[in-house]
């Protein structure tokens, strides 16, 4: 059995879906698969030979958990939770070509392949959907070691192709299948600033939202037009004022995404879906440039080459503070991916991808 699942990159709403609001994600053509067959006994023998890794258990002993972050195991523990039963071990291969650590959801795909191998070859598979195996990659990764965390992550590696998601008021999942053109993946090859990026983009956002509902109690992230911004200058600093406008316009710019991606949902997108398309995701990338601060020089170096090589735009992805961009390069892919390559990152074309599969 041969289980695949893709990374994902997200197109519109970074560093907002922890304030509630809605993202664009999509799946991409590096994935992650998970190769393996029963065992005559209870062992669970994993090889991660892209990491020189190797982890064995017995099905006996998933609990308590042994390192932090125990993913394998709690996988197996939420799906027992969930009614499977497992008579017989596994040995697996795992291999994948997903960047990692670079914010591309290689962890969530992993996760989400690993479930579904589960599901498959349990005792009495239970065929879940493409949307619970996200849900229980969730519960395995987040949710049972008490983390924060989104669902953008399993939903878009387990659903595929583009999806919109909405965690406010209610978990909401919309597929869209416009025919989108080709994206150059760029690593930095940096190491990411989680935490010191969360610290400016979730903490001092929640901040500046407190501030200025305590001063105007009508204020909604979700509702107040970008041209009301400017009443709240006398409440925040010149930095809290920009995190501000900046979340609010990320906002609408999201929308407008959605708006243009919905318009053609299985489609074939033309040069003018195309130049309106790179703009929004550009324009979102300078929000996140200049007022979240979640870029890096070497980073702007090499947006510039991929923009000045033919890209229509782009922005990074993942957490920032290094990691990895993107472009929309439908034409001069390959001058836009030796550009990227020029200023010291790692280029991968990409493509919109379906979502978690079995593959034999």
């Amino acid at each position: 059995m041969t289980i695949s699942t893709p990374g994902r990159i997200c197109l519109f709403g970074e560093h907002q879906d922890y304030l509630g609001l809605p993202v664009i994600a999509a799946a991409i053509s590096r994935r992650i698969s998970i190769e393996g067959n029963y065992r005559n006994d209870d062992k669970v023998i994993l090889h991660l030979p892209d990491l020189g890794l190797k982890e064995a258990f017995s099905l006996r002993d998933t609990f308590p958990y042994v390192v932090q972050r125990d993913y394998f195991r709690s996988t197996i523990n939420i799906l027992k939770r969930k009614g499977l039963l497992f008579s017989k071990g596994f040995e697996c291969v795992i291999h994948g070509n997903i960047p990692i650590n670079s914010g591309t959801s290689s962890s969530s795909a992993l996760i989400v392949s690993w479930a579904h191998f589960l599901d498959k070859m349990s005792d009495n598979p239970m065929n879940f959907s493409q949307k619970e195996l996200g849900e229980i990659a969730n519960a395995a990764e987040v949710l049972e070691f008490g983390e924060p965390g989104g669902m953008m992550d399993h939903y878009s590696t387990a659903i595929g192709n583009v999806i919109y998601l909405e965690s406010t008021p209610i978990i909401h999942v919309e597929t869209l299948r416009p025919q989108l053109g080709t994206f150059v993946l760029g690593d930095s090859l940096e190491p990411k600033d989680t935490l010191g990026i969360l610290a400016r983009c979730r903490y001092g956002m929640e901040d500046v939202i407190r501030k200025v509902t305590s001063y105007d109690p009508s204020f909604s992230i979700f509702t107040t037009p970008f041209e009301q911004t400017p009443d709240y200058k006398s409440q925040l600093t010149e930095d809290e004022l920009s995190l501000l406008c900046a979340n609010i316009e990320d906002r609408d710019i999201l929308l407008q995404g959605k708006e243009l991606l919905s318009e053609n949902d299985n489609e074939p997108v033309n040069e003018l879906f195309d130049e309106i398309f790179g703009d929004l995701l550009y324009k979102h990338y300078k929000n996140l440039r200049d007022h979240k601060r979640t870029s890096t020089p070497k980073i702007e170096r090499m947006m510039n080459a991929a923009l000045n090589a033919g890209a229509l735009g782009g922005k990074i992805n993942g957490s920032g503070g290094g990691g990895c961009m993107f472009v929309y390069a439908p034409a001069r892919t390959e001058e836009v991916a030796e550009a990227i390559e020029k200023e010291g990152g790692k280029s991968y074309i990409i493509t919109v991808d379906s979502g978690t599969r079995a593959e034999a």
